[in-house]
């Protein structure tokens, strides 16, 4: 149809497609044509209007369903709107013909309905045009109206709304009667005729003046009426007409009316309903009739849709009025006739100010707002007051309105305040409300209701301001006890100290310590004076053990140090035994009885928190110790009947309150702790749930069942449990009427963590909830016979009732059997006989008349089959739910056994018989077509989306019917039944799970079921349902998940923002369609995820192609800033916490798409706009100091004013920077020129792209606003912002000005940002996070300056300060773990600082080996600063240094202490440490944890510089006294300086040693702590020490080793082969030192009898776990084994890179560490004995010699030399001399073993050469010559040995490779000038060649450079052959030289002509014979004499060589004579 290019219908394939089939067909063409018609040109339209109004025709007789007939009226108005509208005319008089006919067949009523739609639709598009038709048309519809049926009035009220929108005022006329008619309609018995009267009247009121005015009394009593009865659907609308009349007739401009007037119109409603409102005032109507709950629930929503239309701005200035009337609704006597009434009007009241202040007004207008509150409060507080004691009946009615009052207002003032968070500030500092005065005065109230909500007040203030808990704390402690003697301040101040302790569940920072002692001490007071005096002993009762639980949710770090103590009360509560308990039932009066069920129960409340806030304390030995007690209490259960009928209803509620406290206790205990009392507890329990007692009182039901029953058919009960803006009010529609939900039903309820007010159950209904569960929990562990006889006893107790008192029991019971099914394990439920009365029970459950009560029992059915698990029983039961299904009439019955087999297989796997399938869905598919019966067909159609669920792919093959059967429904249901369209939707998106990734394909079946999707989908996007539209988005979702090409986002997308935009217009408080709103949400987030930036596209087009729409705010932010502008606004105004985060994850993903790829400047300007919009923004220049203009001047900008934005709340612009942030991460994963300015500039000038880089400036303001707000959250983001800038920019250059960096310009902006945060009332998380911003500044190095520095610096120094004196006033007003982390947040910035300070400075203490490691924390990423700037940096450290030496090393003491396992706890200071409490040890932990490393490595620091010398330097004042063996403290004892520093070395080792063995992998840790070590092992004490302890350094090595294995980074690598040379270093000069003073004490003359020094002693052994120098060989042998496998034989082959890698594979960092492994093998025998070193030398030579194969043995043309593998060969080399060197190696007691084995060496070198001809022969020559001139002779002169030296040298004179022979003439040079022993041989072997190569010389003489240096360095080789001769017998040599050097010369013909080489060849012979003439001149002399061809040729040489410098010398003159150059030169 889509591909369809014509308008008109294909009625030839229409007519071949049966009924149903035609129905959709049409739908579709329809549909079609909709969005064809706009898009088409109107001559086309005109051409074929004729023929296209004929088929429409005959569409509106053919009994069209109702979409069909809606989308049918669009068309045919579109058609005439767009083409000819002459005919229009006679299309209605059709219409009106139709409407007028009297068939009363069948098909006539779904044609006159469609006539009426095309009517109202004609008229809403064509408008003025046919106004000539218009009264006949409303006179024909009026006279119909009154014999129309349900539907048609329906219809005629929805075309009555339509025709008034098209004609708007020509309509005048008619308006009266219009009204008549709607009057009528607005009270009809159906409600979707009441939602369209409520729709028309709406549209009606916008040109009928009247309805605002004169008839404004008339309406609002209609609307009374219509409230009434109603459904929430109606409420919603009625609410909004009601509202909007009020609001028109209010509103400023052309209202008439005014507030008191329209409030007067609402509050009659809410007390008197629809009758006797129209008197402004008068008596009240005698009687006891009261006001439907509906009515006054629809008021409630008619008075915030009032308020919203009007605006915040209205609400703002009115609000003092507004509270005032809504005060005096609050406490008037109608409203407050009995408990419920009471309970209902606070809800109603708090609703319309949670939903208008907390909605409407912005952060300053509510800062207002709650100052009024205040006032009223007060106002009130006062006149209670006032009164006198005298007349205490006008003070008993007076406090009843007065506590309804305050109850509403200090219920409110706690949510602003909780909202505003920190915020919230300046109303405590204002004196003017006294805010906190005022709500402390009413604790003093003598009703309980209006004490409690002002505690609730109080831990409100505490929770958005953790600073006020503790100074609020002491006051009501304080007071508490000065007024212990008023009932009413005991009672008032003991729930405020309660809900302030439990306020500090959502306090991270907490509170004192000793608050918590301070709290229980007052609790014992008042337990133990509570016999005292027994006017006030109720309330010390009560009071003392709310303490008491308000404590125990201060978790277990607290209690674990209380808790014999409130052992002891628990014990001394209970009696001794249960004797003494009979004992006590004989005495007493009704009085003491309530004061002890008090005590009992708040014990038994006491304990039940113990276990669920500590459950970790509760071991096996407490609950030994309570079971005592807890039998005591369960006995008096069975007592406590006979104590009611004693004293009548005086103890009733507490023996209520008492068994509630019992069951809640029991269902958290193991049962088998309390096993002897199973009997009677379940004999409680079923009386509980089924005796007399209990029958009278209502059922209620929907507050019991939902939690039991499946969420998913929660659905079926109808818009009651549905997600609702007006849920908090709509619940109390079934509340029971023993009074509504609410806080004075449960004071304990104030320790709940809830951040709402907490509205506990009244007790009998919570009593109930209560036995449910423990009915479920206890029910199996009794014996098998008694859990037969229980089920049966209900069975027997549901068949002998009757009505309601048979409905009540059989809820009770069919829940309790539910509790127990849902958590049963299979088998749980016991023996056979069990099923069949818990099948009865169900059954007969889902007869019953209650959908609720139904739902359960499908559940309950479910759980049974699951529970017994047995297949045959589930046969049964789905053969007996078709019996019952087969026999069953009554709707009721049919649809409970429908929903049963649905949710039958719902635990047991799933659906996998095909047959029972069949049978299902064959019943099910009969149902749900049951027209007759909307019920049957909405719950038989959810059952059969259960059952699509159930059976997965066994389902697919029934797709194509049931899609048929979906879309055949959805086209025929009428709307007045929304239920069944909502079943449909349920049914439709299962389908489309059911088919999954299916719907992708392209056959035609698959084609086809994707086409009724979506046209299923279009029937319920039209449907006026909220929730049928949520579930068409659902699976518009669903199928764009599984096939997204077939999901068209140009018409979803913005039919989605349409739905946000259009419910943000009143704030979402005019629609219940919280679910609408959540289907949007979660829809864009996917649609987002995959597709943002045609959402963003799509999104736009709302506002261009939707003109007529009336435009919103949100209209205009779409517009200006996108779809991402309008969701920050609805962010900020949604509540609701899935939405939140379905719009924050929208907003990120969509932000993730487009930030980096040309919408980043649009980003960022968003989120600048957002922050910007402050309501309390701070004036930016009271942030810098007011005497630097530098300063200052940058921030005289405020916040800007004119964006699309207005009054956004903090959280949404913490939300903001949170984005910044992830902006810059994004950024550093995508192009480079985002952190390069000069790049970025570059770019911008070609390209239209954008660069972070550019936009640094937005960055640092943003987060400047951010991290000087009022916020505390807001500021820590804006904290954590400037961080990531400072680290992310600090390195990038200032291109304009060479030496700078970009983030110079900006140094005010940051400290102005960071000196707020160091202030004296700034909170210690926000101080923290600034001490970590100070020292990643100052290490950036960005500010060189020390001026500049000095700003920062001294914010630190100021944070010290604080540290020194004990945490300034932190410590009063939060947990002393706050203390801890302010403290080591402050010791760590100082650590960072000075680890920097010391890397950068130019001294020359500083270590060299600050190079090893690539420190790769970002505080050192930029190190540009000059010298000066780094000694300065140091010297500001200095001043502090021995400070914070000695915190420092009392941290790491801490640390130390705290890190030990759990077994060594012992070991702990009782008092605790320097910087923590023993009691906030656990929390303490995390804070030490991430903060030790760098105090390690500044500490280290610190030490490395003084060297381990003691200084004189007195101990500084911690803020806590320093512990005996505190590091810090050199003071007392009888330590002395070597022992402190060895406590000190030993804790830096043992800290360092724990972590590197820990699995934690934080690289920066790891760093800091080798590099500590480093530092350590830098200075001679601390290696002397490491030296002297063998243990110690073995440990060290098997650590080392672990890292080394563990860890892959090769920084981590170098540096543990660093600090293993470190260690045999000191290892080294011990042996050294050892052996140095056994030769000075036992003489020369002794040396035979040395003792043996170095590991191996005198038998050479080894001992691994021992052994230095095995732990040092396992660690070289680990290295060189990974990176060159072949080096092990069972290795040889494989690589690090895998099979067929090679050594060449090896990194520059790989080759690095080999070479370290190889220097560290070197020095090994160094540290043995004598014997030792024999040992280890094999090994040594073999690790050395196959490296060193492994490098040589590849292609020579890579060992180019600065490669990785050419330093690996020096290394190598270098290793190989230090070994033959060895003092061992001269040792008489290892000599001869020594040059065995070196024998052996140089055998398997000497082999190389045969392994490989094309190695690298040059390095193993130097490996030759370095054993020949290194080794001994008796390693070397042994043959073969010598034979074959000479044979590789002679070798490598004849190879071919230059590099090669070069390399070997330089090597014969080195091995002539060696001594003669070594020299003579080869002088006589290799001379005679070497004179043969240079006669060849001149021959061939040189062509490259490689050539060159082979012939070069044979003439050096030649001279040292000269000079190693007997002096006599060099002449001789002399002249064979000289010769050779003369034929190298050229004459001056040859030497212009000749290469590069040969004149680099000629002018170095001339040198050399310049040089070598005039010392050997008689040789020189005779020679030339005798041999004239040699003069001539050299005096031709010298003449030629001085032509050519004298040519130079005149081309430069200023160069010197040629002459004296050359002699220089030469000579």
């Amino acid at each position: 149809m889509e591909r369809a290019h014509s308008l008109l219908l294909n009625e030839e394939a229409c007519s071949q497609l049966g009924e149903h089939q035609r129905a959709a067909f049409v739908f579709e063409w329809l549909n079609h044509l909709k969005k064809l018609l706009p898009a088409a040109e109107r001559d086309d339209v005109r051409r074929n209007q004729r023929r296209l109004v004929e088929q429409l025709c005959g569409v509106l007789i053919g009994s069209p369903g109702p979409p069909t007939r809606w989308l049918l009226a669009h068309c045919l108005a579109l058609l005439y709107n767009l083409g000819d509208p002459v005919t229009a005319a006679l299309s209605v008089d059709r219409c009106n013909d139709i409407i007028r006919s009297r068939d009363d067949s069948p098909s006539g009523l779904p044609t006159r309905l469609a006539a009426v739609a095309c009517l109202g639709a004609m008229f809403q598009q064509l408008g003025w045009r046919l106004a000539g038709s218009f009264r006949d048309s409303l006179t024909n519809l009026l006279k119909a109206m009154k014999s129309a049926e349900s539907q048609g009035r329906y219809e005629i009220m929805k075309c009555l709304e339509k025709i008034l929108r098209g004609l708007g005022v020509s309509a005048a006329p008619c308006h009266r009667d219009v009204y008549k008619a709607a009057r009528t309609c607005l009270v009809d018995r159906s409600m979707a005729v009441r939602c369209a009267a409520a729709e028309c009247l709406l549209e009606l009121q916008r040109e009928a003046v009247f309805l605002w005015t004169s008839e404004l009394e008339n309406v609002a009593s209609l609307c009374f009426r219509a409230f009434d009865g109603s459904n929430p659907s109606v409420r919603v609308s009625v609410a909004r007409l009601l509202g909007t009349l009020l609001a028109a007739a209010v509103e400023p401009r052309q209202g008439r009316s005014s507030l008191e007037e329209a409030m007067d119109l609402l509050s009659g409603g809410f007390l008197r309903g629809g009758a006797g409102f129209l008197r402004a005032s008068g008596d009240l109507l005698k009687g006891t009739s009261s006001v439907s709950k509906e009515v006054r629930i629809g008021v409630t929503q008619a008075c915030v849709v009032f308020t919203s239309l009007l605006g915040g701005s209205w609400l703002e200035s009115n609000f003092p009025s507004f509270l005032s009337l809504l005060m005096d609704l609050a406490s008037h006597g109608r409203a407050t006739q009995t408990a419920g009434d009471a309970a209902m009007t606070r809800r109603c009241v708090s609703f319309v100010l949670r939903s208008t202040l907390g909605c409407l007004l912005g952060e300053k207008a509510q800062t207002d707002a709650a100052k009024h509150i205040c006032l009223a409060v007060a106002t009130q507080q006062r006149a209670v007051d006032s009164l006198t004691e005298g007349n205490m009946e006008s003070k008993s009615s007076l406090d009843v309105s007065a506590s309804q009052q305050l109850v509403c207002c200090l219920l409110e003032l706690g949510a602003l305040i909780q909202g505003l968070g920190s915020t919230a500030t300046p109303l405590l500092t204002d004196s003017s409300p006294g805010l906190l005065d005022t709500v402390v005065s009413v604790l003093l109230h003598p009703a309980s209701s209006a004490s409690l909500a002002a505690a609730w007040c109080l831990r409100c203030v505490a929770v958005a301001m953790p600073s006020q808990g503790s100074p609020l704390l002491d006051r009501c402690t304080e007071r508490l006890v000065t007024l212990k003697s008023s009932p009413e301040a005991v009672a008032g101040y003991g729930a405020a100290v309660a809900a302030l302790v439990a306020a500090v569940q959502h306090c991270p920072l907490g509170i004192p310590h000793t608050k918590g002692m301070l709290v229980l001490g007052l609790a014992e007071d008042l337990l133990r004076s509570a016999s005292q005096n027994s006017r006030i002993s109720l309330q010390r009762t009560q009071a003392g053990w709310l303490l008491v639980s308000s404590l125990l949710t201060l978790g277990p770090a607290v209690v674990e140090h209380h808790l014999s103590r409130l052992l002891l009360l628990w014990r001394c509560v209970f009696p001794a035994s249960l004797r003494e308990q009979e004992m006590e039932l004989r005495r007493g009066d009704y009085f003491t009885w309530q004061v002890t069920l008090e005590g009992r129960a708040g014990a038994l409340c006491a304990m039940k928190n113990l276990l669920l806030h500590c459950r970790e304390l509760v071991t096996d030995d407490i609950i030994g110790r309570l079971l005592t007690p807890l039998a005591c209490a369960v006995a008096l259960l069975t007592k406590l009947p006979a104590l009611v009928r004693s004293y009548s209803g005086s103890v009733l509620r507490w023996s209520l309150v008492y068994r509630l406290r019992v069951y809640e206790l029991l269902a958290l205990l193991p049962p088998h702790t309390y096993q002897e009392s199973f009997g009677l507890v379940m004999n409680q329990l079923v009386w509980d749930l089924s005796g007399q007692d209990n029958l009278n009182q209502p059922c209620s039901e929907l507050l019991l069942l939902p939690p039991l029953c499946h969420q998913d058919d929660l659905q079926l009960v109808g818009p009651a449990l549905h997600a609702s803006d007006h849920r908090y009010i709509e619940e109390q529609l079934h509340s029971s009427i023993v009074g509504g939900a609410s806080l004075d039903n449960d004071a304990f309820s104030l320790c709940e963590k809830s951040e709402e007010a907490p509205a506990p159950l009244p007790p009998p209904v919570a009593l109930t909830a209560a036995a449910i569960c423990l009915f479920g929990a206890l029910y199996p562990h009794v014996i098998s016979a008694q859990r037969v006889k229980i089920l049966e006893t209900f069975v027997e107790t549901v068949n002998q009732l009757k009505g309601q008192r048979q409905q009540t029991v059989q809820t009770h019971v069919c829940a309790a059997l539910c509790s127990l099914l849902k958590g049963g394990a299979r088998g749980s439920l016991g023996p056979e006989e069990v099923r069949p009365p818990a099948l009865v029970l169900l059954l007969g459950a889902l007869e019953g008349l209650s959908p609720v009560l139904r739902c359960l029992a499908a559940e309950g059915l479910a759980r049974l089959v699951q529970v017994v698990g047995d297949p045959v029983f589930t046969v049964s039961v789905s053969l007996l739910c078709f019996d019952r299904l087969k026999t069953a009439r009554d709707a009721a019955s049919r649809s409970g056994f429908a929903l049963a087999l649905g949710a039958l297989h719902r635990y047991t796997g799933g659906i996998s018989s095909p047959q029972h399938l069949n049978t299902c869905l064959g019943v099910l598919f009969t149902l749900s077509q049951d027209s007759t019966s909307p019920e049957v067909q909405t719950w038989s159609l959810h059952s059969l989306a259960l059952v699509v669920d159930l059976s997965g792919g066994l389902y697919r093959t029934h797709a194509e019917p049931s899609f048929t059967l979906v879309l055949r429904l959805l086209l025929a249901a009428p709307p007045t039944h929304p239920e069944v369209h909502r079943s449909l939707g349920r049914c439709l998106h299962a389908l489309i799970t059911c088919l999954g990734p299916d719907l992708q394909g392209d056959g035609a079946v698959v084609s086809g079921l994707r086409s009724t999707c979506l046209v299923a989908c279009e029937v319920m996007q039209d449907s006026l349902d909220s929730v049928v539209q949520a579930r068409a988005i659902s699976c518009l979702q669903q199928l764009h998940m599984f096939s997204p090409p077939h999901v068209n986002l140009a018409s979803l997308v913005p039919a989605l923002c349409e739905i946000l935009l259009d419910y943000s217009l009143l704030a979402h408080l005019c629609s219940s369609s919280l679910c609408l709103r959540r289907a949007v949400g979660a829809c864009l987030r996917q649609l987002a995820q995959l597709e943002a930036v045609e959402v963003c596209v799509h999104a736009v087009t709302l506002v261009k192609e939707s003109p007529r729409r009336e435009r919103t705010q949100l209209d205009v932010t779409l517009k200006e800033v996108g779809l991402e502008g309008a969701l920050f606004t609805l962010l900020d105004r949604e509540s609701d916490p899935g939405l939140r985060g379905d719009i924050q994850e929208t907003l990120v993903h969509m932000m993730a798409s487009s930030a980096t790829s040309g919408k980043l400047g649009h980003w960022l300007k968003l989120c600048k706009d957002v922050l910007s919009v402050s309501n309390a923004a701070p004036s930016l220049q009271t942030e810098a100091e007011p005497a630097r203009d530098d300063d200052s001047s940058v921030f005289k900008a405020g916040p800007e004013s004119g964006g699309p934005f207005t009054a956004l709340r903090w959280a949404t612009r913490r939300f903001a920077v949170e984005c910044v942030c992830r902006i810059v991460a994004q950024c550093e994963t995508a192009d480079p020129a985002h952190f390069d300015t000069a790049l970025a500039q570059e770019r911008r000038l070609h390209e239209s792209t954008d660069f972070l880089v550019l936009h640094l400036g937005d960055l640092v303001r943003m987060a400047f606003m951010a991290a000087t707000d009022h916020s505390d959250q807001l500021r820590l983001a804006g904290l954590q912002t400037l961080l990531v800038i400072i680290r992310r920019f600090s390195a990038i250059p200032e291109p304009e000005f060479p030496g700078h960096v970009i983030l110079e310009q900006y140094q005010a902006n940051v400290g102005a940002a960071l000196r707020p945060a160091f202030s004296a009332d700034a909170p210690p998380d926000v101080t923290a996070k600034a001490c970590q911003v100070c020292s990643a500044w100052i290490a950036s190095g960005v500010v060189s300056d020390l001026r500049d520095l000095r700003r920062v610096h001294q914010l630190l120094a100021s944070s010290l300060a604080k540290v020194q004196v004990g945490g300034g006033g932190s410590g009063q007003l939060y947990n002393e773990a706050a203390a801890t982390m302010e403290t080591l947040a402050v010791l760590k910035a100082w650590a960072e600082v000075y680890v920097v300070a010391v890397q950068r400075s130019g001294q020359k203490e500083r270590p060299d080996w600050t190079a090893d490691l690539s420190f790769s924390s970002p505080l050192a990423n930029h190190s540009s600063g000059s010298e000066s700037g780094g000694a300065g940096l140091l010297k500001l450290v200095q001043s502090d240094l021995s400070t914070l030496s000695h915190l420092w090393l009392s941290a790491l003491q801490d640390y130390g202490l705290l890190s030990l396992p759990q077994e060594y706890a012992s070991q702990l200071p009782e008092t605790g440490g320097s910087f923590y409490t023993a009691e906030t040890v656990n929390q303490a932990r995390a804070h030490y944890s991430s903060s030790w490393a760098p105090i390690l490595h500044a500490t280290s620091l610190w030490l490395h510089s003084t060297g381990f010398v003691m200084s004189d330097d007195t101990p500084v004042y911690l803020s806590r006294p320093a512990t005996p063996t505190s590091m810090g403290n050199m003071g007392g004892g009888a330590k002395t300086p070597e022992d402190v520093n060895a406590e000190r070395l030993h804790l830096i080792l043992g800290i360092s040693v724990q972590f590197l063995c820990s699995p934690d992998d934080q690289m920066e840790n790891i760093t800091s702590c080798l590099r500590s070590l480093q530092a350590l092992l830098d200075v001679a004490w601390p290696r002397t020490r490491i030296g002297n302890d063998q243990v110690l350094s073995v440990e060290l090595l098997s650590v080392l080793h672990r890292l080394l294995v563990t860890r892959e980074s090769s920084c981590v690598h170098l540096a543990v082969f660093d600090l293993l040379r470190r260690i045999i270093t000191s290892s080294q000069e011990l042996v050294r030192e050892r052996r140095y003073s056994a030769e000075v004490d036992d003489g020369a003359s002794e040396k035979e009898t040395l003792p043996e020094f170095g590991e191996g002693r005198d038998t050479g052994g080894l001992i691994p776990g021992r052994s230095l120098v095995f732990g040092a060989l396992e660690l070289c042998l680990c290295v060189l084994v990974r990176k060159l496998p072949q080096l092990s034989p069972k290795l040889a082959g494989t690589s690090p890179t895998g099979p067929g890698g090679s050594v060449w594979s090896l990194t520059d960092s790989d080759c690095q560490l080999v070479a370290s492994a190889l220097c560290v093998l070197s020095e090994l025998p160094s540290i043995c004995s004598p014997e030792g070193s024999v040992s280890v030398l094999p090994t040594v030579l073999y690790l050395l010699l196959g490296v060193f194969r492994e490098m040589v043995l590849q292609p020579s043309t890579h060992t180019a030399a600065g490669s990785g593998p050419a330093a690996v060969v020096q290394s190598a080399l270098r290793a190989l001399k230090v070994v033959l060197t060895s003092p061992m190696s001269r040792q008489e007691k290892s000599r001869g073993a020594w040059s065995q084995l070196l024998r052996a060496a140089l055998s398997s070198l000497l082999g190389l050469w045969d392994a490989d001809p094309g190695g690298d022969h040059s390095s193993l020559l130097t490996a030759l010559t370095v054993f020949l001139l290194s080794a001994g002779p008796d390693v070397c002169t042994v043959e073969p040995l010598p034979a074959l030296s000479l044979q590789r040298f002679r070798a490598s004179m004849d190879a071919k490779d230059p590099l090669v022979v070069g390399r070997c003439h330089q090597l014969l040079t080195s091995l002539f000038q060696a001594p003669p022993t070594v020299a003579v041989p080869y002088i006589r072997a290799l001379g005679p060649p070497l004179v043969r190569f240079l006669q060849k010389v001149e021959r061939s003489r040189p062509q490259s450079p490689e050539e060159l240096v082979g012939v070069l360095e044979g003439v050096r080789a030649m001279e040292a052959l000269v000079q190693a001769a007997d002096p006599s017998q060099r002449p001789q040599l002399v002249a064979v030289l000289l010769p050779l050097l003369i034929s190298f010369l050229l004459d001056e013909n040859a030497l212009g002509s000749a290469p590069a080489a040969s004149r680099s060849l000629h002018q170095a012979a001339l040198r050399d014979l310049m040089r070598l003439g005039p010392q050997h001149s008689a040789v020189f002399r005779s020679l030339v004499s005798s041999a004239p061809p040699l003069k001539s040729r050299l005096e031709a040489a010298v003449r030629g060589n001085q032509e050519s410098l004298t040519a130079k010398a005149r081309s430069s003159p200023a160069k010197s004579s040629p002459s004296i150059t050359l002699k220089t030169h030469f000579l």
